[in-house]
């Protein structure tokens, strides 16, 4: 019987049975940069411009990206679903140019809630086998919110756990929705959360859990995370609480500073909007969605429809996510230039939009990015 099982074989302290049974992920947790320039010198990169002020923060991007001469065209995609066998999916072409270019940046989408409708972002996720989502939190100098010295890094499990869309009704008034965790899900967004610690010059990944509760399928991610720690001696690994994590963090982050935090997928949703709450909200903060043969980058926050096409709209999480983008391409000056821009236009807070305190538009603010990059 399933309750004679004990359930305490992947708790912390507990010995890691039949690991030669389970496969490992390579050595290199995903593929370098593979694109190419064309005859223009310019590399190809797919825009996903999103729903609400998507477009409008897009274009943004790609003024800045214009005056600072960045070596990029952009391959405009729509991911609007269409109908193929009885299925929604997302349209062939734009699977193609992210297959094709390797490397995309994407607007917020909409997805309207309770209705069945599966959320595009878990799609792309889920077609391009995006799986470590990657979010730095780092306190912007000279704008002023409770704490000055965030910085630390939160890499979610990206496929599957609490999100893996496994529901049904049991019964009239009874649902059942599952957590599905598996060794390999598990092992992969491990080794690069320790990849990614070691080649970013930080000293420890910490493993955010519940396994208190949820023996099998948490202990099962921590066992992995624990295996893959012997192949990175130089770097410190512990483990700890989601909900322990989430009271020290508020109350003190700089302890934080120095780690990187991987967790499964739900855990990684709740504490990642968290910490961008304490730099100043969403609207700051940068993500991307990582995987073997492309990468995703995004703004994480809503569409917004309340103000889009107004001109209120802050593209400064779609920028910074676009400077991880750079800097996954490589094309590091012209990411540390933007950047330089982009945080000191934030930090004067003349010409900031109203979510920073300001009065400027989506254009004014973008415009005063220009002036820097150009006189840089």
């Amino acid at each position: 019987m399933l309750t004679s099982r004990p359930l305490t074989i992947a708790c912390r302290h507990a010995p890691l049975l039949a690991q030669p049974l389970r496969r490992y992920a390579s050595a290199a947790p995903t593929a370098a940069f593979a694109g190419q320039k064309g005859s223009n010198g310019k590399y190809t990169v797919t825009l996903i411009p999103g729903d609400g002020i998507g477009p409008e923060i897009s274009e943004s991007v790609q003024n800045i990206y214009e005056a600072a001469k960045v070596p990029i065209q952009w391959e405009e995609v729509s991911v609007t679903p269409i109908l193929k066998g009885g299925k929604t999916v997302i349209p062939d072409s734009a699977i193609q140019s992210v297959r094709k270019n390797t490397v995309a940046l994407k607007g917020p989408l909409a997805t309207p809630i309770g209705k069945g409708h599966v959320s595009l972002n878990l799609t792309l996720r889920r077609t391009f086998n995006l799986f470590a989502n990657v979010r730095p939190c780092v306190s912007i100098k000279g704008f002023k919110t409770p704490y000055d010295d965030v910085n630390t890094v939160l890499i979610r499990e990206n496929t599957e756990g609490e999100y893996s869309g496994i529901e049904h009704e049991v019964v009239d008034g009874v649902v059942q929705s599952i957590k599905l965790i598996t060794w390999d899900a598990s092992e992969r967004v491990a080794r690069y959360a320790f990849h990614y610690a070691q080649s970013s010059g930080r000293k420890r990944v910490t493993a955010v859990h519940k396994a208190n509760i949820m023996k099998m399928s948490d202990g099962m991610f921590l066992s992995a995370c624990r295996e893959v720690s012997k192949s990175f001696p130089d770097v410190k690994y512990d483990e700890d609480l989601l909900d322990r994590v989430c009271l020290q963090i508020t109350q003190n982050p700089a302890p934080f500073s120095d780690r990187v935090m991987v967790m499964p997928n739900l855990y990684g949703d709740i504490l990642s909007d968290m910490c961008a709450g304490l730099i100043g909200g969403l609207g700051l903060t940068p993500s991307g969605n990582i995987g073997r043969d492309a990468s995703i980058f995004e703004a994480v926050h809503g569409s917004a429809p309340d103000i889009a096409g107004k001109g209120l709209a802050n593209p400064t999480a779609l920028l910074l996510s676009s400077m991880m983008m750079l800097r996954h391409m490589n094309l590091n000056e012209h990411a540390e230039k933007i950047e330089s821009a982009i945080l000191s236009t934030i930090a004067e807070g003349k010409t900031i939009t109203g979510d920073l305190g300001g009065k400027a538009s989506t254009k004014e603010y973008t415009t005063a990015i220009v002036d820097k990059v150009l006189k840089a």
